[in-house]
């Protein structure tokens, strides 16, 4: 792709943000209630910053949109979101250890990505079972697809791509493409 078609779909990726002082508005209130967000954020009407916002960390040009919750479970959890990465509509980020997301990613609407899971052994009811918990680490230029579910532990290196309505519970490898339920290879980005 040459540089002017790339820069043309960042436009377009980008044309229809919030009003500049509503999204700096959101920003400011986001910011006074502790979450660490860096120039140029932009908060969608809606954006949830749920529980501990003081251990979200946002990087510079972010965008995030209308009903996407990222949520810290615990005070020891962090959600880390890096450089130039846009949320989606409806996708839901709950970290109870750790979930950091890199820079330049693309997450589609409603994906679901969480670090945590319930015990279901037999002979105790599920809902007083503890949950356990693995960090999620996603990283640079990762295309997310809408519906996705990324499932705790996982690891997606840079340039992977995960289709829509995958459920990713395994480790997805550089500039690989995923999909399916459990999802597998399909292909790899040439």
């Amino acid at each position: 792709m040459n540089n002017d078609r790339a820069q043309a779909t960042n436009r377009q990726l980008r044309a229809h943000l919030p009003h500049p002082l509503l999204a700096g508005i959101r920003r400011l209130f986001h910011k006074l209630r502790g979450a660490h967000l860096a120039r140029g954020v932009v908060l969608f009407a809606g954006v949830h910053l749920l529980r501990y916002p003081k251990k979200i960390r946002i990087g510079s040009d972010v965008v995030i949109k209308s009903g996407a919750h990222l949520c810290p479970c615990n005070n020891q959890a962090n959600v880390s979101i890096g450089e130039r990465t846009t949320i989606g509509f409806h996708t839901f980020i709950y970290a109870s250890t750790n979930i950091e997301i890199g820079a330049d990613c693309l997450i589609a609407p409603f994906v679901y990505i969480v670090d945590s899971n319930h015990g279901a052994r037999l002979g105790m009811p599920i809902n007083r079972q503890p949950n356990t918990a693995e960090p999620i680490r996603i990283g640079n230029d990762v295309w997310i697809g809408a519906q996705a579910i990324i499932l705790s532990g996982i690891t997606i290196a840079d340039g992977a791509v995960i289709a829509a309505g995958s459920v990713v519970s395994e480790d997805v490898a550089q500039n690989t493409i995923v999909g399916g339920i459990p999802a597998k290879v399909i292909g790899v980005r040439k």
